[in-house]
């Protein structure tokens, strides 16, 4: 049936809008990788519908990306559920990667070894909208940004993690087309704050306790949006960037074209420092590290020009180092290898770099150090792991070695790879009680000893369907909570109650 478009227009508006399409096709470049092929928005909304696949796959023009749209009344949205709490549970997981955002359990909660023959308990199943945004744990909530594909809304839900049941949630009206997934970032949670930044870059701030002022868990305390405020570029396949809660402020990379970094006290909504961005760079999908480096607090951020440091506690930019970038999409985090020395990664083609900080008569000096092809190390979305004074990683797509596990010295010697029986491709994974436990493209978990002596996987057990299991993990007591495109799991994993 004719579209009522092309029934009042006629057929010559029609063609000329198709045209228009096609110019658009020829205009923006060809972007390889596994997304929708996308048409100019002007297109999109004139049929007021999504266009079929056309064979091609195109990154959305920078102008619709977040600026040609109202404005958002952030944390507008807000519901009280009944369920009543469960029991308690001790342990935290409270950001992107962990406490100390080096995705490593240090809990010393005793872990199976192997799995019963139907496979680990679960504690309690969650439906979410589409994407990969991980869970942060603390104080026995669960809090997940969630996108609410009925009502075009993002949403920060707070689930109870004994019971599964939710207890709120908190968001605002957004329309957001899926662009192979929708939601993306893990909140940052502290005793009293939590923070979340959205997929077009709105970034809101939450209570998790009741405050000084008697308000109560879930209350709205400030929000940004950074395209509006800071001129911010919405990533292709939205943002990725899993915002950071250190000393009471958020910190915030919103890379406008005059702003590269922001602080936020997390009470008042005040900004406490900015850092300028001279070079004018973009956001990319990679989140804020903070190190330490000669007693000083600093903070690492990979931006679309290359990696820059951050001064902490007042927001200057300390250094900057523009040998490294990675096409399409720049998602992992760097690693801090101790002694001022970190380890970049990417996809695409890019590898992985290290490099070194020194201090030379007051200031910081950066040295190149060896680059490495993708075929010995690289990532291309969960960033390696640094445990025990050895690297793990799951290897890019690239030839024979394509997504094996792998493990290295840190000076880049392999080790082992898990070989081509086990794969991994975008999966998340991390390390508790000696233990690497990893999720493939199939659902299946795996339990591998984290060890530079050998691949020895331990059991496996499908735990999802396999329909894109790659948001983040998180562990608390012994439970293990993980999720795929539409569907989040909490596993039991404790000793006690496996073998």
């Amino acid at each position: 049936m004719m579209h009522p478009k092309l029934i009042t227009l006629g057929i010559p508006a029609a063609l000329a809008v198709l045209a228009a399409a096609v110019l658009g096709i020829w205009a923006f470049p060809v972007v390889p990788g596994d997304v929708q092929a996308r048409y100019p928005a002007f297109v999109r909304d004139w049929f007021h519908t999504d266009l079929p696949q056309v064979g091609i796959r195109l990154p959305q023009p920078q102008s619709a990306q977040g600026v040609d749209r109202e404005a958002v009344d952030i944390g507008g949205i807000f519901q009280r559920f009944d369920a009543e709490p469960g029991p308690a549970i001790p342990g935290e997981w409270p950001a992107f990667r962990g406490r100390d955002r080096d995705n490593i359990d240090r809990s010393m909660v005793p872990l199976i070894r192997r799995f019963p023959p139907e496979g680990p308990t679960e504690l309690w199943r969650i439906d979410l909208g589409e994407g990969y945004a991980g869970p942060a744990v603390l104080d026995s909530r669960v809090y997940v940004l969630d996108y609410d594909q009925d009502r075009k809304a993002d949403m920060l839900r707070c689930f109870d993690l004994a019971t599964g049941k939710e207890l709120w949630r908190r968001g605002y009206d957004i329309y957001i087309k899926r662009q192979h997934g929708i939601s993306r970032t893990v909140p940052a949670v502290s005793d009293r704050y939590v923070v979340t930044l959205g997929p077009k870059c709105q970034v809101m701030c939450c209570r998790t306790a009741p405050g000084k002022d008697g308000g109560e868990a879930g209350d709205l305390l400030w929000g940004i949006d950074l395209p509006a405020e800071y001129g911010t570029t919405v990533p292709p396949w939205y943002a990725g960037q899993c915002p950071l809660i250190e000393d009471g402020k958020a910190i915030i990379a919103p890379a406008g074209p005059t702003t590269l970094l922001i602080a936020v006290d997390c009470e008042t909504g005040e900004v406490v420092w900015t850092t300028p961005n001279p070079k004018q760079w973009t956001m990319t999908h990679c989140s804020i590290l903070p190190i330490w480096f000669q007693g000083r607090r600093m903070l690492i951020y990979v931006g679309s020009g290359g990696v820059a440091g951050v001064d902490g506690e007042t927001g200057e930019r300390l250094w900057t180092f523009a040998d490294w970038s990675v096409k399409i999409a720049n998602v992992p985090t760097p690693i801090d290898l101790g002694d001022g020395r970190l380890l970049l990664t990417g996809g695409y083609g890019a590898g992985a770099m290290f490099i070194r900080l020194v201090e030379e008569d007051g200031e910081i000096v950066v040295e190149p150090g060896k680059r490495l092809p993708p075929a010995t190390l690289g990532a291309e979305q969960q960033s390696p792991i640094l445990y025990d004074g050895f690297i793990y990683a799951v290897l890019p797509r690239v030839g024979a070695v394509s997504e094996q596990m792998a493990c290295l010295d840190t000076n880049a010697a392999t080790l082992w790879r898990s070989g081509p029986a086990d794969k991994f491709g975008l999966c998340a994974f991390m390390i508790a009680d000696g233990m690497i436990l990893a999720l493939n493209e199939a659902g299946e978990l795996h339990l591998i000893e984290a060890t530079p002596d050998g691949y020895r996987l331990l059991d496996k057990a499908k735990v999802l369907d396999g329909h894109e299991p790659w948001g983040p993990m998180a562990l608390v007591d012994g439970r293990l909570i993980c999720r795929e495109l539409e569907t989040m799991v909490c596993l039991d994993l404790r000793a006690e109650g496996g073998e």
